[in-house]
């Protein structure tokens, strides 16, 4: 009787052709934006976890070579993979030149040797988490492995404020040891309509173990309550920080703050008011800077409908409501002395587009104002919620260092 089962080889030959459409049609979620927000997922963490998908589309080329000669549809899907090798490994081959042009822009601002003053000074090691920054922008075991994050202290669910009884609160996380830290604000995104401050926990997780303490906020959410509800609870949150720095081992001198898409759009205009309480940096991720030019526009494609999204967040269209635009609008405020602000954005930010902070930028230093603009070629937006993927690794170990030198101790 004829061998009905396959052979080994067949098997690999089967499993290879399959291995090679699940890659490609992973792979090309790096080059190609998401059209529906459903589809974001895949254009946010396919450029992070590139690296696994170069493994599996490797995978699928050994497993095809195996059964060579073949028919046809065994040498389509070698090309597929050959494909999927491709577009898998840009962003791996980018990460280099990127890492330069990301040292060359904190240098040129802060100074070639910014770092230094700061490793000359006791406070530094003060901590012994200190010195545990990522010592190299990328590190492909990290990328498999996962960033190891020490263990901290983690006290949630703090009420900080309740405006019209809505109750606001905030986590803490804070160093292993008792002493007295510098502290980061950080704001969760979510369109000012949706998150929370468990939101990228790991980042919280991970200064905390180098030595900062770090408060992850919440704010009212629209539509129910437009802006500026959600700047002045940033601001209740701030006041609070102040009252509790004994309490919560933080350094109120030393003060950062933090957010991401619409979190850095509100971090931005916390430190940027005249009446700001004590500042020393802003760190905006893919935020939004320039409202109404948002609005009028908006990207293509468009997976969060950004109009929609504006309106329900400042009640109206820009021609509605002119003036709420304008003062949601972080480039408006450039035009006099500002904390050092650092910018970082993903050049393939699909939901708010690099011309944005590539104009704040501008009109930050025109003003005479210290700002860094980092830009991650490959980086959709939200590309940190893979907190291992190497868009994070390299926004990370600058943002440590900044983090370092705007908030060293004055001598």
């Amino acid at each position: 009787m004829p061998n009905l089962l396959p052979s080994i080889k067949e098997v690999f030959s089967i499993v290879g052709i399959l291995l090679s459409f699940i890659g490609l049609f992973l792979s090309i979620w790096i080059i190609i934006p998401a059209p529906i927000y459903l589809l974001l997922p895949l254009g946010v963490g396919a450029p992070e976890v590139c690296h696994w998908l170069l493994l599996l589309n490797a995978t699928a080329f050994a497993l095809l070579l195996l059964r060579l000669p073949g028919n046809l549809l065994q040498y389509a899907a070698l090309s597929i993979s050959i494909v999927g090798i491709i577009l898998s490994i840009t962003p791996l081959l980018q990460i280099p030149t990127t890492q330069q042009q990301m040292q060359s822009a904190m240098e040129k601002q802060l100074g070639k040797d910014y770092l230094k003053p700061i490793l000359d000074q006791k406070h530094f090691g003060r901590s012994p988490m200190m010195g545990r920054t990522l010592s190299h922008p990328f590190n492909i075991i990290d990328a498999f492995k996962g960033i190891h994050i020490d263990d901290v202290r983690y006290t949630p669910n703090i009420e900080f404020a309740s405006p019209d009884g809505i109750s606001l609160r905030l986590n803490i996380y804070r160093p292993p040891q008792i002493g007295k830290y510098p502290g980061i604000v950080v704001i969760h995104g979510g369109g000012w309509q949706s998150g929370s401050p468990e939101n990228n926990a790991d980042f919280s997780r991970y200064m905390a173990a180098r030595g900062y303490t770090v408060f992850a906020i919440t704010y009212r959410y629209a539509p129910t309550y437009k802006f500026p509800a959600q700047l002045d609870d940033v601001r209740s949150a701030l006041t609070f920080i102040q009252q509790h720095a004994t309490e919560y081992e933080t350094d109120i001198n030393r003060i950062a703050i933090l957010g991401r898409s619409a979190g850095g759009q509100l971090a931005m205009l916390t430190a940027y008011q005249q009446n700001a309480l004590p500042i020393r940096a802003v760190i905006s991720y893919y935020a939004p800077s320039n409202l109404a030019k948002g609005y009028r526009e908006p990207p293509t494609p468009d997976p969060l409908n950004v109009r929609s999204v504006l309106e329900a967040f400042l009640g109206g269209t820009p021609d509605q409501v002119p003036e709420q635009y304008t003062k949601a609008s972080p480039i408006n405020y450039v035009n006099r002395p500002l904390p050092p602000t650092l910018l970082i954005h993903g050049g393939r930010d699909h939901i708010i587009q690099i011309i944005f902070p590539r104009t704040l930028f501008q009109s930050l230093q025109n003003s005479g104002n210290k700002a860094i603009l980092l830009e991650i070629p490959w980086a959709e937006h939200a590309f940190d919620y893979i907190f291992n993927g190497a868009s994070n690794q390299l926004a990370l170990y600058h943002t440590e260092r900044f983090l370092a030198w705007a908030l060293q101790e004055k001598v």
